[in-house]
């Protein structure tokens, strides 16, 4: 099983990009609130949230705006008024994006993208204008100091606890249909295996090989512009880097 990885090329210009940790925790504090909103505060029975609070460990967020944020989304605050947004995007030369947006105030978000995208040179499309061009996984990635000498035994036994496709670089990455992402998880660290990252995350049913240098530098101003908005946690794209 191989492939190209688009998540973790995604989550490493995120984490080199957002300097402010303020700015992190916030992204964080908000993914936390909307996990326990829409399933509740017990981590053991909100698979959910349990992901999301795991996000947060791995980025050393403090124990108490972990707290603070799952009691606001449990019911605490009543000023809570968070909702997820997908923005569907096109690029240059069949360039497409999805980016993922957290926010209390989806007009402010709506033209702070609008704004971002207007001096990038993307287009802001309807409702699944390019959603049908990638597919919802779960993906989850494994320390590199796990892995062994030989990996084929263990590569079957990641097979046999759900994984659809496997991309093996610096560390494993394991994609899963998303109903099969927690069990899984549950099977993999059964394995004694350390998993750095997990989540849903969207992938491209189809990568735009972009040769051209004009068009890839429009791509990446895109990228970096919608990453760059406040409200934007996650951004995927069809062009393989």
């Amino acid at each position: 099983m191989s492939g190209h990885s688009k998540w973790a090329t995604t989550h490493r210009q995120k984490e080199a990009k957002d300097a402010k940790r303020g700015a992190i925790f916030t992204k964080l504090g908000n993914l936390i609130t909307i996990a326990a909103r829409e399933g509740g505060g017990d981590l053991d029975t909100n698979f959910k949230l349990r992901l999301a609070v795991d996000k947060a460990k791995a980025a050393n967020m403090p124990k108490d705006n972990i707290d603070r944020a799952i009691k606001r989304g449990a019911g605490a605050d009543k000023d809570a008024h968070l909702e997820e947004i997908a923005y569907e995007v096109f690029g240059p030369a069949g360039a497409t994006f999805i980016a993922e947006a957290i926010t209390d105030n989806k007009n402010r978000t709506s033209a702070d993208i609008k704004t971002a995208l207007n001096k990038a040179g993307g287009q802001l499309g309807g409702q699944n204008s390019v959603m049908w061009m990638f597919a919802r996984q779960g993906l989850i990635v494994i320390d590199q100091h796990d892995l062994p000498n030989n990996p084929e035994e263990l590569e079957l036994k990641i097979i046999d606890a759900g994984a659809q496709d496997i991309i093996k670089d610096d560390s494993w990455e394991i994609y899963t249909a998303p109903d099969q992402l927690q069990k899984t998880i549950t099977q993999l660290k059964s394995l004694n295996l350390t998993i750095k990252e997990s989540g849903l995350v969207y992938v491209p049913k189809k990568e735009l090989i972009l040769t051209d240098p004009e068009s890839q530098a429009k791509v990446e101003k895109i990228f970096s512009a919608l990453e760059n908005c406040d409200d934007i946690n996650n951004v995927y794209t069809n062009v393989n880097w």
